[in-house]
């Protein structure tokens, strides 16, 4: 049996290693599903105790992910809210913060019907979007496939969607190709360890019981957390006034496209039946941080001239214009400047949103890192800082953590950047 010490001491508040997800995979419930787009569910339950001797009581994440905020703040005693626009990542979150509404035993009795009943069924069904069937092939997708069909079958919604959650969970691990957590799919490259998914999904359930009996009953403070799915640009349901803590990470400004990194999972459930499906369910609703998510704006300018980017207006245009004419010079010509345009205009947003729905004492903690498309440096953390002051918010100041692209193989430039964290105080 897994000791798991429920509050390790890491000392994460200054360590590199609270920007990762990487020691997430040793805690209860973070360990369920690995977002490799997170951070650290241990520097955040010590900035949240940090904070609760400062007299603060509520939390805010306005870009949720797959919920280390949340659920750090139940366990720690802390209200809390989640913003998250991927309906598939504000899922995951949903599914993980149920932990606490099952007995353990009803859960596993649950889970382990529909475990027997994808046992017996007998699937029919051969036709399949072409890269599901270039990840798994006819045995493994019958299997996974009578797990979907069972789990369809579930009446009682909060069982439904947890074993949507351990299916969806085990995807990746049961497919011999190159389907490593959160990256893009690599068909033509293989794997070693792949797994049955009868034996996954029966794995995934052990580990999350075993998780639900450590921590039931170990937390008695009073306190709620709840995910909303909302853009962070407008968001609606959380009181004016209500946070008085911040702790998130926005998407970076590194062409990574959030929409396209569920794409498998979204076709396996059926949800989209390609490109279209997916920029139009999921990436309209993201921040624009890819040349994907702005390529109908092609070289419009329009959102330069806002006062949203006033602050930032002569950096930005300098950066565009540099982006512009060094893209002309590439072969792909990815539209970086308007990129860079759209994603900052989309950030001054959130910030005008924050200043609404958070108190006059709050301190937010962004983590962050800059950005260099074509080798052209953008100073995120300082516009971030800049726009952030300009919706109301007091001063803020950028704690390095470490530095990212220093390996140079297989690196397309040589600008050496950072990650850390964007303090901002009202």
């Amino acid at each position: 049996m897994l000791q798991l010490d429920l509050f390790p001491t890491y000392g994460l508040a200054d360590s590199v290693a609270s920007t990762t997800f990487q020691d997430n995979m040793k805690l209860p419930l973070h360990r369920w599903y690995r977002y490799t787009a997170g951070f650290s569910g241990a520097w955040v339950g010590e900035m949240l105790e940090k904070w609760k001797r400062e007299g603060r009581s509520r939390v805010l994440d306005p870009f949720a992910g797959s919920g280390t905020v949340l659920v750090e703040s139940m366990l720690h005693g802390v209200d809390a809210s989640g913003i998250e626009s991927h309906p598939y990542v504000y899922n995951i979150a949903a599914a993980k913060l149920q932990w606490d509404d099952f007995d353990a035993e009803e859960l596993a009795g649950g889970c382990l019907e529909v475990l027997r009943k994808a046992k017996l069924k007998e699937i029919s069904r051969t036709e399949y979007p072409a890269l599901i069937t270039k990840c798994f092939p006819p045995d493994t997708l019958k299997k996974l496939e009578a797990l979907k069909v069972s789990c369809r079958e579930v009446e009682d919604d909060k069982l439904r969607n947890i074993v949507w959650f351990i299916i969806t969970s085990i995807l990746r691990s049961a497919s011999p190709v190159g389907t490593a957590q959160w990256q893009y799919i690599q068909p033509n490259k293989t794997k070693a360890k792949v797994l049955d998914p009868f034996a996954a999904y029966e794995s995934k359930l052990a580990e999350m019981l075993e998780d639900i009996q450590k921590l039931k009953g170990r937390f008695g403070a009073s306190s709620s957390a709840v995910i909303l799915k909302e853009d962070a640009r407008n968001i609606v349901s959380v009181p004016e006034k209500w946070a008085d803590m911040v702790i998130t990470s926005p998407p970076y400004a590194n062409n990574y496209d959030y929409a396209d990194a569920m794409r498998l999972e979204m076709l396996f459930w059926d949800d989209i039946n390609g490109w279209k499906d997916l920029v139009d369910k999921v990436g309209v609703n993201l921040i624009r941080a890819c040349t994907q998510h702005v390529s109908a704006l092609k070289d419009s300018v329009g959102y330069m001239s806002s006062e949203l980017l006033a602050p930032i207006r002569d950096e930005i245009e300098e950066k565009y214009f540099l982006l512009k004419d060094e893209r002309s010079k590439h072969g792909g010509k990815k539209n970086y400047h308007t990129m860079v345009a759209a994603y900052f205009y989309d950030m001054a947003q959130v910030f005008w949103s924050l200043e609404r729905v958070t108190s006059d004492n709050c301190t937010m903690c962004f983590v962050v890192g800059d950005s260099a498309p074509y080798g052209i440096h953008i100073p995120v953390d300082e516009w971030l800082g800049k726009l952030a002051q300009a919706a109301g918010f007091n001063d803020y100041s950028f704690e390095k953590l470490r530095d990212r692209n220093t390996k140079w193989k297989n690196r397309k430039h040589r600008v050496p950047l950072k990650e850390g964290r964007l303090w901002i105080n009202k």
